[in-house]
């Protein structure tokens, strides 16, 4: 029979379902997945927490997973001032540990290098601006890594207290 589909005949068109049962489609099916971005926070909540352990994490994730909705409503009403504490604090540490890379990223490009300061002493030295004994207390600085914090400008002599 043209037109069966298996289910008694009938053909249903886009027409057949209103709007409103679009929207709540639609409502219930963003509330799901806002429940799945919840669950998913709480339980990397309830790993990332200093304070509580083994077995308190244990009896959370147990609630959690087992009992899920009333789980996930105990665990905010309980839990969820401190939560957001944990997210910043969290969010804190990785600002802080990025600029402390940036910081030793920047400082590690900038300064030069053990051979680059020998070739500048020498220059400075053939040029006469640094005596012998200058260039030996200079030299003996950048060979044990105890450098001054600030290079010596290219007229300036090396003075090793700096």
């Amino acid at each position: 029979m043209p037109g069966d589909r298996g289910n008694g005949g009938t053909v249903n068109l886009a027409y057949d379902y209103p709007l409103l049962n679009v929207f709540w489609t639609m409502f219930w099916f963003f509330l799901w997945i806002m429940w799945f971005i919840l669950l998913f926070r709480i339980i990397t909540d309830i790993f990332r927490d200093k304070d509580m352990h083994g077995w308190g994490k244990a009896g959370w994730l147990a609630l959690v997973i087992l009992l899920p909705f009333v789980g996930v409503l105990v665990y905010v009403i309980a839990r969820g001032k401190n939560m957001g504490h944990r997210e910043m604090a969290q969010a804190r540490d990785q600002q802080r540990e990025f600029d402390a890379y940036i910081r030793e990223t920047a400082s590690g490009a900038a300064r030069p290098s053990s051979a680059e300061e020998l070739t500048r002493l020498s220059e400075l030295r053939s040029r006469g601006d640094i005596t012998d004994e200058e260039f030996n207390r200079a030299k003996a600085l950048v060979l044990t890594h105890d450098r001054p914090a600030a290079s010596p400008a290219p007229g300036e002599p090396p003075t090793p207290g700096r």
